[in-house]
């Protein structure tokens, strides 16, 4: 982790930007360098290394791989998907339930749009989700899983907490993660619906499903995105329904 010196920046990249990933069963449309999309000018802001806006078709998805020293948070935005990982955590990931893995010392899973198999076969829609990696505070920890449903009517009252390292939020979060200087806040606005950003040196600000108004920026459509140096505290208003995902930090990955 490291701080610095800051200049208030406010940078706002939009949807048509974003390196993607098209294999026919996935869409993946990924906010910053990621597999072999590389561009050295674009590996983070702040702690945040992926931002991965992903859809993936009924009977398909990732097969077992990987990870290492790594706190992943998904989001699922419609449809379910089913995790299993070494450490025989096993699920169902919905809208509203908040998953969050520590890779660790090294973990192996896997995400497939297998849950039709439950539902029955007329259930074969795709699933939407947004995956998210920070780095841990340490490297070497113990794998974890952990997830934990966060109600509509919370997420509909303004910025919720859903993972959090952060010792504000030790009585709010959902979710813990393994890095106290970051935290991912969501909320589900209603047209006219306004929330207040925090105020951090880093900030992300990710629009997933709808179109809001960002004080002092102008429209942010699905899939724009804004990165905040240094600044905080504007207003985000819904135009249409809509759900936003924030990253608040308070540190920087180190050069």
């Amino acid at each position: 982790m490291a701080t610095m010196q800051l200049t208030p920046e406010i940078d706002v990249r939009r949807a048509e930007s974003r390196f993607v990933s098209d294999f026919g069963w996935l869409d993946s449309k990924h906010s910053f360098s990621f597999g072999h999309h590389h561009d050295p000018r674009n590996t983070h802001h702040g702690l945040l290394l992926v931002n991965n806006d992903d859809i993936v078709d009924a009977g398909t998805g990732f097969d077992t791989h990987p990870h290492r020293d790594m706190e992943i948070v998904t989001w699922v935005l419609d449809g379910s998907l089913v995790h299993q990982d070494s450490t025989g955590h096993n699920g169902v990931i919905y809208p509203g339930l908040a998953q969050r893995m520590s890779a660790g010392t090294g973990i192996l899973h896997s995400e497939k749009n297998d849950s039709w198999r439950l539902a029955g076969p007329e259930h074969r829609d795709p699933v939407h989700f947004v995956q998210m990696w920070v780095l841990p505070d340490e490297s070497g920890i113990t794998p974890g899983y952990e997830q934990l449903e966060i109600d509509h009517e919370r997420l509909a009252s303004g910025l919720v907490p859903v993972a959090s390292g952060m010792e504000k939020h030790a009585d709010e979060t959902a979710i813990r993660i393994r890095n106290r200087y970051a935290a991912l806040l969501a909320a589900r606005l209603q047209p006219g619906q306004s929330v207040e950003l925090p105020e951090a040196p880093f900030l992300h600000l990710f629009v997933p499903r709808g179109s809001v108004v960002l004080e002092g920026a102008g429209d942010l459509a699905t899939g724009d995105a804004v990165r905040f140096t240094a600044t905080g505290g504007q207003k985000v208003t819904a135009i249409e329904p809509a759900e936003i995902l924030v990253w608040e930090m308070h540190a920087t990955v180190a050069a």
